[in-house]
C-alpha cells in the first residue's frame, strides 16, 4: 500500500513538473492594481510567495508588478489585454473588479474579459480612527460628522472603491448626507493607512488587511467590524449590527485570481490547479489568516458568478446611494 501511495506521489510530482514546463517558460507576471504596502499587494506577495511549491519543478518565479491609478482600473486593464499565455496574472479585487464595472459604464472591461482562475480569501471591512482621536465608539464619530458636516475627511482610495462606497454606505446608513465627511483620494489602502496615522484624514473605512498590525500595535482604534460574529484577532470590536448599523455587515473585500480571457485549456488547467493547491497549504493558510484576511476557496466558474453577483450588488447599492 505505502509502495503505491509513494508510486502515486512521484507520479503526480511529474505530471506537475511535465505541466509547469509545457506552460511556462518564463517568469510570470502578477499584478497588483493597488499600490505597494496595501491589502491588494499583500495578498499578491503571499500568493506569489508560496504558489511557486505547487507549481511543479523547474517552476518559473512570480513576481509582483503594481500597476496603480483609476481605482484599480489601469492594471486590471492592463491584465485584461495581456497576451492569454499564462505568464500574466491579476490579483483581482472587490473594487477593481465588482464595484467600478457596477457603478462607472466608462469602464473598459466586463468579468467576460477574464479567465477566472479562483477565489482565494475575504477580507472584513473596518472602519478606524487613531489611537488618541476623542472618538470611542461608531455612534460617537456619527455624531461627530453630524454636529459639523464637511469638517472630518476620511481616506479613500478612489470613488470605485469599497473604501469610499463603504464609508458612503455608512453616512447614508446614518440619516446623513453621503457627502458629510470629505473624502481624501489615494492611489491604495496602504497609502490610506498612512494618511490617517500621519494625521491628514480623521477616520477610514477599510480592508482589516491594511489595518490589522497598526491596531494591534496600538496606533489605531478600530470601532466597527463588518460581518456576523466578532473577529478572534479583534475580540473587543463590536460587529456593524452590534454597532447599530447592520447595513454595514455585507461589505468585504475580497482577493481572487484571474488571467486574460481564452486561455489555452492547458494553460488554464494548470493555473487552476495551482490555485486550488495553493489554497490549501497550511504555510498559506497560516499567513493570510494573519493578515486579518479569511480564507475562502472557489473555483473558478464559481468565481465568475460571484463577481457578477458582486457587480449587481454594488450597482444596486450605487443607485441607492444615487451614486450611479
Amino acid at each position: 500500500m505505502i509502495g503505491r501511495r509513494n508510486a502515486l506521489a512521484t507520479g503526480l510530482a511529474l505530471a506537475a513538473s511535465a505541466a509547469s514546463a509545457q506552460v511556462l517558460d518564463r517568469p510570470v507576471v502578477l499584478v497588483a492594481p493597488f499600490s505597494a504596502g496595501g491589502a491588494a499587494d499583500l495578498a499578491a506577495r503571499l500568493f506569489a510567495a508560496h504558489a511557486p511549491r505547487h507549481m511543479g519543478s523547474p517552476s518559473q518565479p512570480i513576481i509582483v508588478e503594481n500597476r496603480t491609478g483609476a481605482s484599480g482600473a489601469i492594471g486590471t486593464q492592463y491584465v485584461a489585454r495581456a497576451r492569454p499565455d499564462g505568464h500574466t496574472l491579476l490579483l483581482a479585487r472587490v473594487g477593481s473588479s465588482a464595484i467600478l464595472p457596477a457603478t462607472d459604464p466608462r469602464t473598459p472591461y466586463q468579468p467576460g474579459d477574464f479567465s477566472w482562475l479562483a477565489l482565494l480569501d475575504e477580507n472584513p471591512f473596518v472602519i478606524c480612527v487613531r489611537a488618541d482621536a476623542p472618538w470611542t465608539s461608531l455612534a460617537g464619530l456619527i455624531a461627530a460628522i453630524r454636529a459639523a458636516p464637511g469638517t472630518l475627511n476620511f481616506a479613500t482610495s478612489g470613488p470605485a472603491t469599497i473604501l469610499d462606497l463603504g464609508i458612503r454606505h455608512m453616512l447614508a446608513a446614518s440619516g446623513l448626507p453621503i457627502d458629510a465627511a470629505q473624502a481624501l483620494p489615494f492611489r491604495g489602502g496602504g497609502e490610506a493607512l498612512t494618511a490617517l496615522l500621519g494625521g491628514h484624514a480623521q477616520f477610514v473605512g477599510n480592508n482589516l488587511g491594511d489595518m490589522l498590525g497598526a491596531i494591534q500595535q496600538g496606533q489605531l482604534r478600530a470601532l466597527v467590524v463588518s460581518g456576523e460574529a466578532r473577529l478572534p484577532s479583534l475580540p473587543d470590536v463590536p460587529t456593524a449590527t452590534e454597532a447599530g448599523l447592520p447595513a454595514l455587515s455585507q461589505l468585504a473585500g475580497w482577493n481572487a485570481l484571474a488571467a486574460p480571457a481564452n486561455l489555452p485549456e492547458p494553460v488554464l488547467e494548470f493555473w487552476s490547479r495551482v490555485a486550488r493547491a495553493t489554497a490549501g497549504d497550511p504555510e498559506w493558510l497560516a499567513a493570510t489568516r494573519r493578515t486579518g484576511s479569511v480564507p475562502r476557496f472557489l473555483d473558478g466558474a464559481a468565481m465568475k458568478a460571484h463577481v457578477e453577483a458582486q457587480i449587481l450588488l454594488y450597482r444596486d447599492l450605487a443607485r441607492r446611494l444615487n451614486l450611479g
